[in-house]
């Protein structure tokens, strides 16, 4: 286990006035040498500082473009902030790609995007092999964990990390299992094998719920423990899935399933018919997903953020925390390959962590929830360190 610790027309032309340009007597059939001169110029000059215009225009809508790569949960929160910011920033494009976590830490680090997208912040190695990276939350977000089990979609299942743990290590085979039933008196378990389903890319999900699993469960730390990429142990059936709209659709097409999926995708779970479980806090209280359990666990860790902002939100304490919360990063590097770069760069992270009514109604749209005060300064105070 390593160490831990997103042209108007451009000018009229203007003909001269009287008397040139009124009508000619008769006796001046056409206009003079001297007039045809001037009309020719004038045209010329018009067309001219149009085509000029339209280039300087041209020039400007496609002056500088951002590119960003990683968290498949942090996705469709950059689609919305990348088409808000461009409709009121002319001159600037950004691309995004939903590749992993893990990608977008590494492609950050290779200088190939300006912006590498994380649920899974760097480790120590990591920060010492690329001192130049910064880690910066911009949001916080959540993890579900879900199930296909027919008739139980309703049900909102109670389930623990060691619980979950003996899932995913094979040492709970079976829906009706005594540890499942133990945690759900009254409801009617089928007794049929349990399919777990994980990330196969590295993933900063999977970085989030084996951070919970550890915390959660000591015979998972002392085994697995957490990060991007673990050694999954081989289950019977256990499927993996590539980004969060993989494991959605896997679970859906496969019966008696379970997952874990990032909270910006529950409009495509709750399409997909999919349960939702009551996961066990720190507090032994079982929680579902939400923004006060999510608002909760941030309340209480958020405080202990250090400078670099590398911090856990997991298994947070609290009696209402949700224990699979976590910063969602981007991977910055401070040093641009142009000013004009990081000009721009500073310019979008800034927009994006404005604390506003506007910018938390944009969050909401996929769940997340904005920066405690805290964290945004010191998210502040790392995007103004980009040159």
């Amino acid at each position: 286990m390593e160490n831990w610790t997103l042209v108007s027309h451009p000018v009229r032309a203007l003909l001269p006035s009287h008397p040139l340009g009124a009508s000619l007597p008769s006796r001046l059939p056409r206009p003079s040498y001297l007039l045809r001169a001037v009309l020719l110029v004038t045209n010329v000059l018009v067309v001219s500082l149009g085509l000029t215009v339209a280039a300087s225009h041209a020039a400007r809508a496609a002056d500088l473009t951002l590119t960003e790569t990683g968290s498949t949960l942090l996705q469709p929160l950059f689609g919305i902030w990348v088409a808000e910011y461009t409709r009121t920033h002319p001159g600037i494009a950004i691309t995004i790609a939903g590749t992993g976590s893990e990608a977008g830490i590494n492609q950050a680090a290779a200088g190939a995007v300006q912006i590498g997208a994380s649920d899974a912040y760097m480790s120590d190695a990591q920060v010492r092999q690329t001192p130049d990276i910064m880690n910066i939350p911009l949001a916080i977000a959540a993890q579900t964990i879900n199930y296909n089990l027919p008739g139980l979609a309703a049900a909102h299942l109670k389930l623990d990390g060691p619980t979950l743990a003996g899932i995913y290590t094979g040492a709970v085979r079976d829906w009706d299992a005594p540890a499942i039933a133990a945690l759900n008196p009254g409801v009617t378990l089928p007794h049929h094998a349990i399919i777990p389903i994980h990330r196969g890319e590295g993933s900063g999900d999977t970085f989030v719920f084996t951070q919970f699993l550890t915390f959660s469960t000591p015979s998972w730390e002392d085994d697995k423990g957490y990060g991007t990429t673990i050694a999954w142990p081989e289950v019977p059936g256990g499927v993996a899935a590539t980004g969060n709209d993989g494991m959605v659709k896997a679970i859906q097409a496969t019966p008696y399933s379970i997952g874990y999926i990032g909270v910006s995708f529950s409009d495509a779970v709750a399409a997909a018919e999919l349960g939702t479980a009551a996961v066990k806090n720190n507090a032994g209280l079982f929680v579902l997903p939400g923004k006060d359990g999510v608002i909760a666990a941030a309340a209480a860790l958020g405080p202990r953020t250090p400078p670099d902002e590398r911090l856990t939100l997991a298994f947070a304490p609290g009696d209402t925390s949700y224990p699979l919360v976590s910063y969602e990063y981007a991977m910055v590097s401070k040093h641009q390959r142009d000013p004009a770069t990081a000009v721009a760069l500073r310019r979008f992270l800034l927009w994006c962590i404005e604390p506003s009514e506007d910018k938390a109604a944009l969050l909401d749209r996929v769940h997340f929830i904005p920066l405690p005060a805290h964290t945004w300064e010191l998210s502040q105070a790392q995007i103004q360190m980009i040159k």
